[in-house]
């Protein structure tokens, strides 16, 4: 009996991908409890940081149509090397301490992040075994999620510092782009140049293509991953300012400890979200990340929090593995980059709309209520995951 050797995931290209995921994603995680507490300290509400958060969603969505126009025409790398150093330069309107200068940096940045992940998940799609490709989901997944580990907790170091400051951590985050950009260059020297678009989307007229991005085989899991991460801004965002207000102190462990949970978890759960079947992997994803925001609202110490945060992260790192797998068998071939940048659309849109929604549910009732309502929202998930189950064996 001859057994074949299963394909290697682990490659220079691919290193250098997660690479450029991980600078990127650590600016991200850097910035995002910088913003919640830069805007309350500047004199903006909790729904004010809620328009700061959605002002990324919103241009990274507007722009999703064009970057995915371009990673399949022009270059799938160029659009992530590109993506990388507008993150960068974005962060220099952080500099005037004003809101509005705080929400235009936010939204130049969502652009960048819209190209940045679009030529990434496009590259991963590429370039992943065909019966991997949950676990190589679940690397690339675990490579994003581990700039949780070090960097929130990092960015609440520098601001409390005495040689530090907001703009200290701009400075920081401006730095994490230009290095993920510089790789980017590596990995575009390493890869062959794209395939030219096939001859019946080569005829298609350009603004047409860039229309017609949406694609109907990815909706489904788009969808999921909307209801997944509607809720990860206020873990990521609003709890701090939560723990801010009941008074716990060394809060940056909440971070560390639970983007350690996130790093561990998501590589075996990629793997077995590809033994146990998509369906099953996604019932397993929401109940973990309703339990965790339902426990929130009981939590009153560092350690209720990291319980709470670790289960909800959990969820998230067997539901992005798995939906990332099922993003890539979906998306036709010779529309990779638009199908996947319309599939990545699903992470703007469901961190702009839980922001604002996560904003303005706190200035209505308060920070609990937040968490409540959020879990009831992540519960939606197992509508589609019903309904589509047969698609997800």
């Amino acid at each position: 009996m001859s057994s074949t050797k299963p394909e290697s995931i682990f490659t220079v290209a691919f290193a250098l991908l997660c690479t450029t995921q991980f600078l990127g994603y650590a600016q991200h995680y850097l910035l995002q409890p910088t913003f919640a507490l830069y805007v309350t300290r500047l004199g903006g509400s909790p729904l004010l940081v809620g328009v700061v958060i959605a002002s990324f969603s919103i241009t990274s969505v507007l722009s999703r149509p064009l970057i995915g126009y371009f990673a399949d025409f022009w270059s799938k790398t160029g659009v992530l090397v590109w993506g990388l150093f507008a993150q960068a330069l974005s962060v220099l309107f952080c500099f005037f301490p004003f809101i509005g200068a705080t929400i235009l940096a936010n939204g130049i940045r969502g652009v960048g992040w819209s190209g940045m992940n679009t030529g990434g998940y496009a590259l991963l799609a590429m370039s992943a075994p065909v019966n991997r490709r949950g676990e190589a989901s679940g690397y690339y997944g675990a490579v994003q999620a581990s700039a949780t580990i070090i960097f929130p907790a990092l960015a609440l170091w520098i601001i409390n510092a005495s040689f530090g400051g907001f703009f200290a951590v701009f400075i920081f985050a401006m730095v994490l782009g230009i290095l993920g950009a510089g790789v980017g260059l590596m990995l575009a020297r390493r890869l062959p140049r794209d395939p030219p678009a096939p001859a019946s989307a080569a005829a298609e007229v350009w603004w047409r293509s860039i229309i017609n991005m949406f694609d109907q085989n990815i909706l489904l899991a788009a969808a999921l991953l909307f209801c997944l991460n509607l809720s990860t801004a206020c873990l990521s965002s609003f709890v701090v300012l939560y723990a801010e207000e009941i008074g716990i102190g060394g809060f940056g462990w909440y971070f560390v400890v639970t983007g350690i949970t996130s790093l561990l978890a998501r590589p075996l759960l990629g793997l077995v979200s590809d033994k146990i079947g998509r369906g099953s992997s996604l019932v397993a994803a929401y109940t973990l990340e309703v339990i965790g925001l339902l426990i929130f609202p009981l939590a009153t110490d560092i350690i209720g929090f990291i319980f709470a945060g670790a289960l909800y992260l959990m969820g998230l790192a067997i539901g992005q593995a798995t939906i990332f797998a099922l993003a890539i068998e979906k998306a036709p071939a010779d529309r990779r980059g638009r199908a996947m940048a319309s599939f990545s659309l699903a992470f703007s849109l469901s961190s702009g709309t839980g922001g604002l929604l996560g904003g303005l549910v706190v200035d209505m009732a308060g920070y609990q209520w937040m968490f409540i309502v959020m879990a009831v929202l992540c519960a939606l998930g197992f509508v589609p995951t019903g309904r589509c189950w047969s698609q997800l064996r």
